[in-house]
This record gives C-alpha cells, structure tokens and sequence, in this order.
C-alpha cells in the first residue's frame, strides 16, 4: 500500500480525481509548511543555535522525500578527497537501523554493525570505503565529535543533512533528482518536499542527478536559478560498473548483456534503476517492487523465486543485496549492479576544497532562512 501511495505522490501532473483524493492532505502540507518556515525563521535569528565542529563540515542532502543520489555522492567524495589528501568520517543518522546514538559502523578498516543496526545506506558506505570512518547517531554534532576524537580526519561529510540545522555546515550541496524533480510542488503528506521550495536558497550548489537527456532537465535548472541565482548547478548521471554477488563475486557488465532478467528493488523511485538494466543490454522481462528500505523477508525471497522462472538472472541495487544478507540466498542467482555517480563538471572539487582551505567565501552574503 505504501508504494501505492509514493507512486501516486511522486506524479507531476495528477489527475482531478487524484487530486481531489488527495485535497484532506492539502490542510496538514499548510500546517507543515508554517512549522518549517517558523523553525527556518528561529535558526536565522540564531533563537535556535546551531552547533559548530572544529573542522569543514560538508552536507549532502535533499528536499524531497525518497532518493536523489546521496549515498552514491557521498562515496564519490569521500574517494574524491581522500585522493586530494583530505581524510574525511561520514555522520550518518542510520535511517531505519537499531543503533541511534553515537554508534560506529567501521573505523574504515574493520565493520562492527549488522545492516539491521546501521542501517542500509551507512552499511553500503562502510562497505564501500575503506579508510573512511562512518557512525550514526541522531545528534550529528556528538557523533562528530565521537569521530574527530578516535580517527585521524580533516572534516565531517554530513549524510542527509539538508533539514539537519542543528549543525554548522561549511557547504551545503542539495541534490535534486531529475526525473522527479520537485514533483508537484507540494509538501508533506500532500507532496514530496520536505520543505517549500522558497528554502532552496539555502543550498550552496546543486548536482541534478539520474541526467541521461541534458535537454530534458533545462526547465528544472531554470526554477533552481529563479529561486537562487547565485548557485551553481552542477549536473551528473549514474554509471554502472559491473555486478556483485552476496559472497563478493564480481561480474562484468558484458556478460549481462542480452540476458533475461528479474528486476526487483525496494527504493523510492525504481524508474531509473529499470532503465540502467536496460541501459546495460539487459532484458527485464519481469519485474518486482517493494517499498523504499523494504525489510525482506523470507515470504518475499518465496515469491521472488517462483516469479524468476524463465529469467537468467535475479538483478537489484546493492543497497537491496544489503538488506538481504540475513537470508539464505547463496542457493539464487542474485546480482546487484553497482554504480558510481558521475559529475560532468570537473569544477565541483574546486568548490567543495575551498572549505579546506578557509575559502569559504563570505558566509554574510549567503542567504538563509
């Protein structure tokens, strides 16, 4: 049911029925919205202090609801800054996981937390990363602390940080999705915006994300520039890798290419995942959706079997293969595609060391709320 409900939520252009369904959200998206703007307008006139770190902090966030590509981006800088020297720890709040205050997921060597207790997305990154520490915890400015007192790091990659005005951060970059945009510009629960888009301006740049038609996203970056002209925007796309097995076995995009495959995945916009199959020569002759962060369980991988019959191959997102190592799935040909995100713009490195190297610019003339 809640898949349902995000489909229809995350349509453009809704039909008057749809929209008269939906006219009781209209009242509590008001309500929401004068909340926001009350705890935006508090934080500006520093009546709700935000706490500072000794170190850059950089936030990677969102203002839709679902996924934009942060994870994704999130490893992409990490391994982008350490390879300009800069050690950095990922804070994450572990959406979903058992453990919320102050608890380490890897030291960048050793992972110590189950995908159950971290989280999908924070285990994903430990996985990924080596070298970078990642905790979680819901108070981001202790948990940054935690981190900066056990390991050997020159600043804080904040996860999700978007709506998170507890903390300073040094550069704020949003996300924005392209193929979903900002939906039809309402906010929660009528729409998908966490907050009103009039709270764009306190982003320091964007990166549109999921591109494959640069023409198609033009009107997109014009209402970004209309709401803040002083930002730039940047524009980056996936690209797959290859594939992994739930034992780390590694296949080569070609060898994927022409077989019949069951997609099945339980993100919050499984559109683009479904084309990059396709993108990579797969044929999806079947497919399976669950909600975003969808716990699996036994009965799904039952029914996942029986609906792979006439399929090669069984193909998700690593953040599901995460999800589904606590059951037996050594006996299924299960893959996940791994992917990278892709900056088109070689100068988004240049805007994100300028916090590193006390360039932030003049913080006055940012405009908050």
């Amino acid at each position: 049911m809640t898949g349902r409900i995000d489909r229809f939520l995350y349509q453009k252009e809704k039909s008057l029925g749809l929209k008269i369904l939906l006219l009781p959200l209209d009242f509590l998206s008001i309500l929401y919205g004068w909340a926001l703007r009350l705890r935006g307008i508090l934080h500006s006139c520093n009546l709700l202090n935000s706490k500072q770190l000794p170190c850059p902090v950089i936030s990677v966030g969102n203002i839709t609801v679902g996924g934009t590509g942060k994870t994704p981006l999130v490893i992409a800088l990490a391994k982008g800054l350490r390879e300009r020297g800069i050690s950095v720890a990922i804070l994450s709040r572990g959406y979903r996981g058992k453990k919320t205050s102050g608890a380490i997921v890897s030291d960048g060597q050793t992972i110590f937390l189950s995908p159950e207790d971290a989280g999908d997305e924070p285990y994903l990154m430990a996985l990924r990363l080596k070298e970078t520490p990642v905790l979680i915890g819901k108070d981001r400015c202790a948990t940054g602390r935690i981190a900066l007192k056990r390991y050997p790091v020159q600043g804080i990659l904040l996860d999700d940080g978007f709506q998170h005005l507890q903390l300073h951060r040094d550069l704020n970059i949003l996300l924005v999705d392209s193929t979903i945009g900002f939906g039809d510009h309402h906010i929660l629960p009528r729409g998908i915006l966490r907050e009103p888009l009039a709270h764009l301006r306190r982003a320091d740049l964007f990166i549109l994300t999921k591109i494959e038609n640069p023409e198609s996203c033009q009107s997109l970056k014009d209402l970004i520039q209309k709401i803040h002209p002083s930002a730039p925007v940047f524009h980056s796309h996936y690209e797959p890798t290859g594939l992994i097995g739930p034992n780390g076995e590694w296949e080569a995009l070609d060898s994927f290419r022409g077989k019949k495959v069951l997609a099945f995945s339980g993100i919050a916009n499984p559109s683009p995942f479904r084309s990059l199959l396709k993108k990579c020569g797969m044929k999806v002759i079947k497919e399976s959706i669950f909600p975003d962060h969808h716990p699996y369980t036994k009965e799904d991988l039952a029914s996942l079997e029986k609906k792979r019959e006439g399929t090669d191959w069984m193909v998700t997102t690593e953040k599901d293969l995460v999800r589904l190592t606590t059951l037996e799935i050594g006996r299924l040909p299960i893959r996940a595609l791994r992917i990278e995100m892709k900056i088109w713009e070689e100068t988004l490195f240049e805007e994100v060391m300028r916090v590193f190297k006390g360039d932030e610019g003049d913080e006055s003339s940012r405009k908050n709320l």
